[in-house]
């Protein structure tokens, strides 16, 4: 068995052998639901959003912590000062078409090759958002560097240059849901949804640099093509105060200053 323990709004599982993605439910279990959850020391790509419990394994996984405390990921309540809707936005890309995702940050530029035909409401929601300017101006928050879980974790728009306890939480008060699980991996590249469990996608995705040990649970939307570097770089500088699964805040600060989405 595993041992629950807190951070923040994480909460990590610690068993042995596998990653598994939840959120901190109010009674202090893991959830697959979004602020992470995982297991012995690396962290899972979880969005805190919405938190009720469930069993997960593993290592700390790629949460959203975005909704409150129900199953919802990527954001089904939006924190105050930040954009929301209510509903995911409308169809208005080409599925037949490649897109290319630009992240521009202050350590340099990321680039993502979308595949809208098998991640079309991703890649919507991503052009969407991107549209909006819903990301610029806000931190990466989370940073893993463990040998089962490296990468790197952004897209709430409330994280700011000064960490605080509701990082990891925001969204775009909409979800969708999980696409293109069947026999995911999370190879080094790979740029995935993060998520507060089953069909909680919202706005926190996290970049892949190392081969990654993860369940088929979070949506691989694209292929990093650019900007390996700037993940390395930020990745070889450490993270600040780690909490009990591992993962915090990364030395060297990446903040986003604007994504662009076009078709290739």
């Amino acid at each position: 068995m595993g041992q629950a323990v807190r951070h923040g709004r994480w909460a990590v599982l610690a068993v042995a052998g596998a990653l598994a993605v939840g959120g901190c439910s109010s009674s202090g279990s893991v959830k697959g639901s979004g602020s992470s959850a995982g297991s012995s020391g690396s962290g899972t790509p979880s969005s805190a959003a919405s938190t009720t419990s469930s069993a997960a394994t593993t290592s700390s996984t790629p949460s959203d912590s975005s909704a409150s405390s129900s199953a919802s990921a990527g954001g089904s309540t939006a924190p105050s000062g930040a954009k929301s809707w209510a509903t995911e936005p409308a169809m208005s890309i080409d599925a037949a078409k490649k897109y290319t995702m630009t992240i521009h940050t202050t350590q340099g530029d990321i680039v993502i090759a979308m595949d809208a035909a098998k991640t079309p409401h991703t890649v919507n929601s991503m052009n969407f958002l991107a549209g909006q300017h819903f990301w610029d101006g806000s931190y990466c928050h989370r940073l893993s560097t463990s040998e089962g879980l490296q990468m790197l974790q952004c897209g709430d728009p409330t994280v700011g240059a000064t960490p605080k306890d509701t990082d990891g939480t925001g969204g775009p008060g909409y979800t969708f849901a999980d696409e293109n699980l069947a026999g995911a991996t999370y190879k080094a590249g790979t740029a995935a949804m993060a998520n507060a469990g089953p069909g909680t996608n919202g706005s926190q995705f996290f970049l892949v640099f190392g081969d990654s040990q993860l369940q088929p649970d979070y949506t691989p939307f694209g292929t990093i093509t650019a900007g390996k570097d700037v993940l390395a770089k930020v990745a070889a500088g450490g993270i600040a105060s780690p909490g009990a699964d591992g993962t915090g805040r990364p030395n060297i600060p990446v903040q986003i200053t604007s994504v662009t989405v076009s078709p290739s």
